[in-house]
């Protein structure tokens, strides 16, 4: 059997389909151990789509997913990864009213780093439920009584994972006949690397890839 990093490859696994899932494997590891219902992902950059991809998988009913970009709002609806799109943070609070008939999520994940989304990803958690931190870098300032004590939130942050819980998750991704790879919307050559990390950076994409030239 191959291997990458370590962890055993499932036979019929190709390189785009790992490596689109193996560097974020935080919401990998945090959505083994969860158990979900009704889903809110901010941040629909290439941690994002996964997150929703597997939340899905996972058993989670609605998926809500919210980036600025309408790119990535898009090319999520079109892969059948959210239920609801938001593009506009300002139209979120509304979505999630209608959606959890004002409820809130059961689970919430912020896979973009940004403190604007991760107070958003915690005001939007159902009492009693879990939000996660995953997107890096930043800070983050919030009403500790009102988001998180009041309302008895886990709050959870998820950065790598073990080998073990990696070679799960892949097993999975082919049981279930999951195929990350479709996040995949630009594909360069080693040559190509200077264009690969511009347009990763506009952050307007979904997973940018650098492929081996034959």
């Amino acid at each position: 059997m191959a291997t990458m990093q370590g962890v055993r490859l499932p036979g019929n696994s190709t390189v785009e389909h790992v490596t689109a899932e193996v560097p974020e494997p935080g919401p990998g590891q945090v959505l083994l151990r969860m158990r979900l219902d009704r889903l809110l992902v901010t941040g629909l950059g290439p941690v994002g789509l996964a997150t929703a991809m597997l939340g899905r998988a996972m058993g989670a009913t609605t998926v809500i997913g919210m980036d600025p970009s309408a790119p990535r709002v898009h090319l999520a609806e079109r892969l059948g990864l959210v239920d609801v799109g938001v593009g506009d943070p300002e139209a979120l609070a509304d979505a999630v009213a209608e959606t959890t008939s004002g409820l809130g999520c059961e689970v919430a994940i912020d896979c973009s780093g940004s403190a604007a989304a991760r107070e958003v990803a915690l005001r939007h958690t159902r009492g009693w439920g879990r939000c996660v931190f995953v997107g890096e870098g930043g800070t983050v300032s919030f009403a500790v009584s009102d988001l998180l004590i009041h309302k008895q939130i886990s709050l959870h942050g998820s950065w790598v994972t073990s080998l073990l819980h990696m070679e799960q998750l892949l097993e999975r991704l082919v049981r279930w006949d999951l195929h990350p790879e479709a996040v995949v919307t630009h594909r360069y050559a080693l040559s190509e690397a200077a264009e690969a990390y511009r347009v990763a950076d506009a952050g307007e994409a979904g997973k940018v890839c650098i492929v081996w030239e034959d």
